[in-house]
């Protein structure tokens, strides 16, 4: 079994390390935690750091506020937490506080965040570029501003306010985009936990059941196995249902001789699993349902072929395009030349979502698809899901009746290694013969 070892604290201070030699002279970088999320009146919801935070700290709690100053004759990392609080610590728990922020997390400087307003504007007065995260925050934007403009009201007494500010995101994303081996480590095992969940789902998945149910056997599997939460919203969709993409209801049962689609994976210290499959209720695929399955299979597999070191990253989308378009020609859901309904995009009547995303901290990870208006090449290091799919409408009168209310979706996650690619979630069945072989067992 794949170790499920954290990333270690070396790591985090290697990334910022890297992040800060990418950097201007005389800039400073301000970064702050997520802060808790309120469900209802005395409830909140399971508190998740926030991705770019996370990854340059490893810091679990919340309000805190990274602050990076290469040259500082305090050190280069500074970390605002909340204090120590012994009243405090036995209605929510155990906090980290300054010493262990310093000894644990590798922080050269810590404060209390009662500090934060006094502290703050020292660590960004006479440095001439400052980086934060410009994510359409206007409480972010506002609080950066007001401690610049109180350095500016200073400036007769000598102090400096940053002058050029800029995005922090478009360096860390980049930095993210590439995982390392520990990263990668994490990531194959959150895979293996998503996978045999995907697994024992197929094996116990009855008619009469209701979706939700389904669902369970996810959750349940997911924290038995060491992870504490999906990645994000788990979907089953049995029939029509399959057909809305993002269909999260979860409430309705599950009926023989209609398909199930299951989008669901795990999360494991924070980095995420995404895997999609679609099988049968009873177990056993009907003719129309094998002929757009074998279909949507035939694109994955000729997606997952473009997958490999120089390759554009939007190669298996074309690929599984191509593939997808000439079924759909063959089997007369569509007409014309299949040149002509590529460069018109007829498909997206059926197949309307892209072949792949960036995968890691977030479902839908950092990094961009293209550089310079051009799609980017893959690296090694990098993590793509592939999943085509075909989605054919309950209510779509353009199509024979036989076809309606069939939704399949097929998705893995790959990465790109030194010599091609390597498929993370294999575990899970997706050949028709195979899943009904599970199924049956």
């Amino acid at each position: 079994m794949i170790s499920n070892k954290p990333v270690s604290q070396d790591e985090y201070d290697q990334r910022r390390q890297r992040l800060v030699a990418q950097l201007p002279d005389n800039s400073v970088v301000v970064i702050p935690a997520a802060t808790v999320s309120y469900r209802n009146n005395d409830a909140d919801y399971a508190f998740r750091q926030n991705s770019d935070f996370f990854y340059l700290t490893g810091f679990p709690e919340p309000d805190a506020w990274l602050v990076l100053t290469p040259g500082h004759d305090k050190g280069d990392s500074h970390l605002f937490v909340l204090p120590k609080d012994r009243a405090q610590e036995i209605w929510t728990g155990f906090r980290v506080g300054t010493q262990q922020a310093v000894d644990h997390y590798g922080m050269a400087q810590a404060y209390e965040l009662d500090q934060l307003e006094q502290v703050m504007p020292t660590l960004l007065d006479q440095r001439e570029h400052l980086f934060y995260p410009m994510s359409g925050d206007n409480d972010l934007s506002q609080q950066i501003n007001t401690w610049c403009q109180g350095l500016r009201q200073k400036a007769r007494a000598g102090h400096l306010a940053p002058e050029q500010q800029h995005n922090l995101l478009p360096l860390l994303h980049e930095m993210r985009l590439k995982k390392s081996e520990q990263e990668l480590a994490i990531m194959a095992r959150a895979a293996e936990i998503s996978s045999e969940a995907h697994c024992k789902a197929m094996q116990v998945c009855q008619p009469g059941m209701m979706e939700y149910q389904l669902e369970a056997e996810f959750i349940y599997h997911f924290m038995r196995s060491g992870s504490r939460a999906a990645a994000y919203n788990t979907i089953v969709g049995g029939g029509a249902n399959a057909c809305v993409l993002h269909y999260v209801e979860n409430n309705q049962p599950l009926q023989a001789g209609d398909l199930v689609l299951i989008d669901a994976g795990c999360e494991l210290h924070s980095y995420a699993a995404d895997i999609t499959r679609t099988f049968p209720v009873n177990g056993r695929f009907s003719e129309e349902q094998a002929i757009l399955y074998q279909l949507v299979l035939d694109a994955q597999l000729a997606a997952i072929a473009q997958v490999k070191p120089g390759l554009d990253c939007h190669a298996p989308h074309r690929a599984a395009v191509r593939v997808l378009t000439e079924g759909l020609l063959d089997l007369g859901l569509l007409s014309g030349s299949l040149d002509k309904q590529i460069e018109s995009e007829g498909y997206r009547q059926f197949y309307m979502h892209g072949t792949g995303h960036w995968l890691g901290l977030d479902v839908h990870d950092a990094g961009r698809y293209k550089i310079d208006g051009q799609s980017r090449p893959l690296e090694p290091g990098m993590v793509t899901t592939i999943e085509p799919g075909l989605y054919i409408a309950p209510d779509d009168d353009s199509v024979d009746a036989r076809w309606r209310g069939i939704g399949i979706r097929i998705e893995d996650n790959v990465v790109v290694t030194e010599t091609g690619h390597h498929v993370l979630t294999d575990g899970v069945p997706k050949t028709i013969s195979d899943i009904e072989q599970l199924m049956a067992g």
